[in-house]
C-alpha cells in the first residue's frame, strides 16, 4: 500500500533522548546506570510514569510515587528531580524532515507526555516550548495526558489513523522506543526505531524516497 501518512513520536525523535539526561543524573548522584529506566519499566502499566502520562496523578503524586518505587529498588530518587530531565534539545534536521514529509503526506504526532509538559505557548521553555513550536505543523496530535491512553496501547495508534483517515498499512511510524514500535508494526505500519538522528533520517528517506 502506498504511503499516505508519517506519524512521529516527539521526545527522543524531535529532541535528543532523555536517556542521555538520565545517565548524566545517575552518574552525578552515584546511582546505578539505568536505574531510572528500570523504575519506569517496572509495572509499566500502573507505575508513577504510566499514571502521570495518563494524567491519573499530578506532579506531587508523581514525586511521591516515583520516590517510593525507586526506594523499593534500593535507591530513592524524588520524582521532582526526574521531570526536568525530560527536556531535550531540538534536532533541526528532523524538523526539516517533518516539513518535507508534510509537503507530500499527512503528518501526525503521538506522544506519551505529562500534564506539566502541555505546551502553554510559543514562549514556553523546555519540552513545552518545543511542542508549542512544532505541534502546529501536524495535521493531528495525540497527547497521552489528554487522551487518557498511552503507547504502547494499540488503541492510540488506531485513534491517530482515524484522525488522519488512513489505514495503518499506509503509515510510517517513528519512535525511539522499541516497545512503542512493536504495536505499530503489528498493526501494519512501517515502524522505524530512532536510535540516532542520522540512521533515522536514512531509514525515512529509504521508506519515502525523499532526500532528507
Amino acid at each position: 500500500m502506498a504511503i499516505e501518512a508519517v506519524i512521529w513520536d516527539f521526545g527522543g525523535v524531535f529532541t535528543t533522548s532523555p536517556f542521555e539526561a538520565f545517565d548524566r543524573y545517575e552518574k552525578a548522584n552515584g546511582l546505578p546506570q539505568g536505574l531510572i529506566r528500570k523504575v519506569n519499566s517496572t509495572n509499566p502499566d500502573g507505575n508513577a510514569w504510566a499514571l502521570f502520562e495518563r494524567n491519573d496523578i499530578d506532579a506531587a503524586g508523581f514525586d511521591t510515587l516515583f520516590h517510593e518505587e525507586s526506594s523499593a529498588l534500593g535507591h530513592p530518587v524524588p520524582g521532582r528531580e526526574v521531570l526536568p530531565l525530560l527536556a531535550g534539545d531540538l534536532r533541526p534536521r528532523v524538523v526539516e524532515a517533518l516539513k518535507a514529509c508534510k509537503a507530500l503526506y499527512k503528518v501526525g504526532c503521538i506522544t506519551n507526555n505529562m500534564a506539566t509538559m502541555h505546551s502553554p505557548g510559543p514562549d514556553a521553555g523546555g519540552m513545552a516550548g518545543a511542542m508549542a513550536s512544532l505541534f502546529p505543523l501536524f495535521d493531528a496530535v495525540i497527547e497521552s495526558s489528554k487522551a487518557g491512553v498511552r503507547k504502547p496501547d494499540p488503541r492510540i495508534y488506531l485513534m491517530m489513523c482515524e484522525l488522519l483517515n488512513v489505514e495503518p498499512a499506509a503509515c510510517i511510524y517513528l519512535d525511539d522506543l522499541g516497545i512503542n514500535c512493536k504495536p505499530a508494526a503489528a498493526l501494519g505500519m512501517h515502524a522505524i526505531k530512532v536510535t540516532d538522528e542520522a540512521s533515522a533520517l536514512a531509514a525515512l528517506s529509504a521508506a519515502t524516497g525523499l532526500a532528507l
